[in-house]
This record gives C-alpha cells, sequence and structure tokens, in this order.
C-alpha cells in the first residue's frame, strides 16, 4: 500500500558514498514522467546530476547546505514556463479575478518566478521520491537556493527555472519518521467551522 511506504518517508541528508543504479534512476524519472498536469502539458525538465564537482558547485548555491555536497544523486526539477502570448497568465487570472488587472502588469520574469507552483512540479518529484523509497533510497527537498545562479550553472534556457533540487542517495542509518498532524486536526467537511462552533461538521467519522 502507498500509505505504508508513505509512513516511512523521512528527510534524509546524510548518505553513503554508493552510486545510483541507472535502472533505479529510470524508474524514478519514469514515475515522474507519468504525472499528472494541467491539460497534460507536462511544463517541466528533470536534470539528473551525478557529477560530484557539480553536485559541490550546487551546494555552495544552496546557501550554507554543506550537505548537500555528499549526496551521489540530485535531480533538479525545473519548471518550463508559458509564454503570456499562450495564454501564461490565464489560469491565476481565472483563479483571481479580482486581481485580473494586477496579475497582467507583473513583468514577465517576475511572474514566472512567483508563479512556479501553478506548474505543479512539485508532483513528479513527490512520485520520484516514493519510487526512490521502493529501491531503499533516501531523499531530501531542497527549496532554499539562488534559482537564477543555478540556471546559469546548468545552461538553462530563459523560460526554464529550477523549481526543486532534490538530493538522493542511500541512508547512512535509519531514522524513525517525524509525527504529523492528526485528521482532525488538518481535514474539515463541506463548510468551514470555527472550534467553539456548536456545529460537528468537522469531525471525521
Amino acid at each position: 500500500m502507498i500509505t505504508s511506504l508513505l509512513k516511512q518517508r523521512v528527510s534524509v541528508r546524510k548518505f553513503q558514498q554508493r552510486p545510483v543504479p541507472e535502472e533505479v534512476i529510470r524508474d524514478m524519472l519514469e514515475a515522474a514522467r507519468l504525472s499528472p498536469s494541467g491539460g497534460n502539458e507536462q511544463p517541466w525538465m528533470f536534470g539528473v546530476i551525478t557529477d560530484h564537482p557539480l553536485i559541490r558547485q550546487i551546494s555552495k548555491l544552496a546557501h550554507g547546505q554543506r550537505w548537500i555536497a555528499c549526496a551521489p544523486l540530485l535531480i533538479v526539477l525545473c519548471t518550463v514556463c508559458v509564454d503570456d502570448e499562450r495564454g501564461g497568465r490565464d489560469i491565476q487570472k481565472h483563479r483571481y479575478p479580482h486581481f485580473s488587472w494586477e496579475i497582467s502588469q507583473i513583468p514577465q520574469d517576475l511572474y514566472w518566478a512567483l508563479n512556479q507552483e501553478e506548474h505543479q512540479t512539485k508532483i513528479p518529484g513527490a512520485h520520484m521520491v516514493l519510487a526512490a523509497l521502493e529501491h531503499g533510497l533516501g531523499a531530501c527537498w531542497v527549496s532554499r537556493f539562488n534559482v537564477r545562479a543555478l540556471g546559469e550553472l546548468l545552461n538553462l534556457p530563459h523560460h526554464c527555472l529550477p523549481a526543486e533540487i532534490l538530493a538522493f542517495g542511500y541512508p547512512v542509518f535509519a531514522q524513525e519518521p517525524r509525527s504529523k498532524k492528526s485528521l482532525e486536526e488538518l481535514v474539515f467537511r463541506n463548510v468551514f467551522k470555527k472550534n467553539n462552533d456548536a456545529s460537528n461538521d468537522n469531525e471525521l467519522p
């Protein structure tokens, strides 16, 4: 069951100096390739980084996260941005019609930078992490890094922005998963009710 796999997931930052086999990497990438996307546009690319000097350079762009340099594999999740001529701002204008004019005024590069989440790049990343778990690999998400500098380092085209870095490897030691909030703390039914409301609609069956 996928929930059993999810309960094992932890953020791993200490890796064995053991390369990840190519067939495992391909399985992870295949899991990512099968991810859903709006209009099936698949607006992403995946940079597979196994070159150790390059990994060390990337770690320097991650604002002091030196542990990244010891990962045998990085996968950079890249967002492929859509030009305005192709309706690149339409989704957000429909989501926030009260801000439609303001959205249209944001400079293109800034809009792309602020709007990466619309492209759902984290979905293929989550698929990769689950596929990696099946092969005994640990992973950690990295969001704090210099986006422009990383794009230049990887020679990415202007419209392709690094959105997330995933560090993978075989863990040095086993870790206990951290506690998670209960369903009762996270879920509401139909319309949200405040805690002091007499209604029990928020309660789970």
